[in-house]
């Protein structure tokens, strides 16, 4: 069986600023096929590309995404200070409408937009929704939309055809009713909360299992029917298991 396929995880976030465009531009570069990367929305409604509930880690500043006008985030240095230092301080928030407009540039890659829990219950399912769909619109063949939010999965899955991916922290999150209802093309889950053994499948989802950067578990885990893995480390992960499988 094939080593799984590799999803750069927030980009190639081990050498560049998570999330940012900086980070998507050096995973393609590195060969990454698949990226995820995770969505919220500024006060005034516009998607941008973070992670965390807090500015903190990524900005060295305090407050949140949810609480500032999309102006106000276009003034923050998006440099991961804690991690990378003074070294990418010009590198700012990436909207998620420049993301769709690099992803145009490099049909073969493929994106998994994760939609975070802290956009939701601040604006709701329906705004998230109408706002993150216009701004992937130019690329949006080659999205996915992923979320740990089975309510706004189930929304989305009302309102639009995309392909949609459930996260899960552990395995036997997958048992819900929700889930079922909602039959997910991907399902996504953290490496620590998998079972130790034995065959992986979902309902003939493809499955996704994050955070890996070892190689030799990427394989084991690809033996149990894993078909992505993703991994901060895209650059060593690809010399590690070579190109893709087709």
């Amino acid at each position: 069986m094939p080593a799984p396929k590799l999803v750069a995880h927030r980009g190639y976030a081990r050498r560049f600023p998570e999330n940012t465009l900086a980070a998507v531009e050096g995973a393609i570069h590195a060969g990454a096929h698949f990226v995820e990367i995770d969505v919220q929305l500024t006060s005034d409604g516009y998607p941008v590309l973070f992670h965390d509930r807090t500015t903190e880690r990524m900005c060295g500043e305090p407050g949140s995404i949810g609480e500032r006008t999309l102006a106000q985030v276009r003034e923050l240095s998006c440099h991961e200070p804690g991690t990378f230092g003074a070294q990418f301080q010009s590198e700012g928030i990436a909207s998620l409408g420049a993301f769709a407009q690099l992803l145009r540039k490099h049909p073969q890659v493929r994106a998994f937009v994760e939609v975070k829990r802290a956009a939701l219950e601040r604006f709701g399912n329906e705004r998230v929704l109408e706002r993150v769909l216009h701004a992937i619109e130019p690329a949006r063949h080659q999205c996915s939309l992923i979320s740990f939010s089975l309510p706004f999965l189930l929304h989305t899955r009302a309102a639009h055809p995309i392909a949609l991916g459930a996260v899960f922290d552990a395995w036997k999150e997958r048992d819900q009713p929700a889930v079922r209802e909602l039959r997910p093309e991907f399902v996504f889950c953290d490496v620590e909360g998998l079972p130790a053994r034995g065959a992986l499948a979902h309902d003939g989802a493809r499955l996704v299992i994050y955070e890996v950067a070892d190689s030799k578990l990427a394989i084991a885990l690809g033996e149990r029917g894993v078909e992505f893995v993703e991994t901060f480390e895209i650059g060593a992960m690809r010399a590690a298991l070579g190109p893709d499988p087709a």
